[in-house]
């Protein structure tokens, strides 16, 4: 069986095609280290000192860490590590660290609140379905009642509310190694050390949440071995695209990087670049033509309305003008989804297929409770023929 991560996990539903480029065809991408990364890191591994010495009955100074972190720094800073942030220079992010290191130090001094037993914990669990979850803790320990901390270090700007901390997928994964490892654990909370606000986050998970939570990641792990089994890894373009490192071979992309390496009067007589203009330029008098059509539609019902008839002649056809009724979907469609579910209609109407929602309304085949969401309001149906006064040529 195969060992799974968060990183797995997320990576797949971020983007299927980016999941087998990466974990399955292993293909290699040039991975620039950001400044972002390069802190955390030296960050991690100075938190990572400071506990193992206290292991040692060592209590370094902050002193000593700061220096250590700042050894460090020199040490293994190079000019290709990349910042995006053009307008701030590697001293700033330098100093952020020692802020977080040296706020971390005075709020948690002098660090025994928790027994740390636990530094950069490398493990697996054992899933139900004979898969493996990987376990990395970067800090673990436990408090004088028996209740077990599993810590992560953020070094992001991204501020972690409570909502956040309480739909965490990898902390709480993490809390079922814990629970199943360490049986005397009374509780088991998850805590977020927010380093660049000098700010700590908790959050607790019940033995029921755990467990819908680990059905949750075994179907999404099914549903990538049968993605790998029927080899169907489509792209999802989303905002995460723009860091992607596999635009050059990705097909939702990789025109676009062709595109762009090619001088401009290459770049302008490239066919697809031609047919796609082309192809927008259509639907935009599509879109159009759609406006106008729907105002001639209201003008037609109007001039119906007033000579009361129902069919306008032209010479080269004509227009019949039909009242009809039909429902109106409510505003807000998530009761209406959630009684479609409850009543196991949801798959009949699948994504609201509207047609046939109005079918069952009329032929009474809904239950009341549904039927009472929607409204009938009074249209016009039109249908253009194409024979009228004269014939065509």
């Amino acid at each position: 069986m195969a060992i799974f991560s968060e990183s797995k996990l997320s990576t797949y539903e971020n983007c299927p095609y980016q999941y087998k480029l990466k974990y399955i065809e292993k293909v290699e991408a040039e991975i620039p280290t950001t400044i972002e990364a390069f802190l955390g890191d030296l960050v991690h591994k100075t938190m990572e000192k400071l506990y193992k010495d206290l292991q040692y009955q060592k209590l370094t100074s902050k002193k000593e860490l700061l220096s250590f972190f700042n050894t460090l720094w020199e040490k293994e800073y190079s000019d290709d590590i990349l910042i995006v942030k053009t307008e701030y220079q590697p001293e700033n992010y330098r100093k952020m660290g020692e802020k977080f290191i040296s706020d971390y130090y005075d709020k948690y001094y002098p660090f025994d609140e928790i027994t740390v037993i636990g530094i950069e914990t490398q493990d697996t669990l054992l899933l139900p379905d004979g898969n493996y979850w990987a376990i990395r803790i970067d800090k673990l320990g436990f408090d004088k009642d028996n209740n077990y901390y599993v810590c992560d270090y953020k070094t992001t700007g991204s501020f972690m509310d409570q909502q956040l901390a309480d739909a965490d997928r990898q902390l709480a994964m993490y809390s079922i190694w814990v629970r199943d490892r360490f049986r005397d654990a009374k509780k088991i909370l998850l805590k977020w050390h927010l380093l660049a606000f000098n700010k700590e986050i908790i959050s607790e998970r019940t033995d029921q949440q755990l467990s819908a939570l680990q059905q949750q990641v075994m179907a999404k792990i099914k549903e990538i071995q049968q993605a790998t089994q029927n080899n169907e890894f489509p792209t999802r373009v989303s905002k995460f695209c723009d860091y992607c490192l596999y635009q050059k071979i990705c097909p939702s992309f990789s025109h676009l990087v062709e595109l762009q390496s090619k001088p401009m009067h290459e770049y302008k007589e490239d066919d697809g670049l031609k047919l796609a203009e082309e192809y927008l330029s259509v639907i935009k008098s599509l879109k159009e033509f759609e406006k106008r059509k729907e105002k001639l539609e209201n003008a037609l019902v109007e001039f119906a309305k007033q000579k009361g008839i129902d069919t306008v002649y032209a010479n080269t056809g004509s227009v019949s003008i039909k009242e009809v009724e039909k429902i109106k979907l409510p505003e807000n469609k998530e009761q209406l989804i959630k009684l479609l579910k409850e009543k196991g209609l949801y798959e009949e109407f699948y994504q609201l297929n509207y047609s046939r929602l109005n079918s069952f309304y009329f032929q009474k085949k809904l239950p009341i409770e549904i039927e009472s969401l929607l409204k009938v309001e009074k249209g016009f149906s039109l249908r253009a023929k194409k024979r009228g006064l004269q014939e065509e040529e």
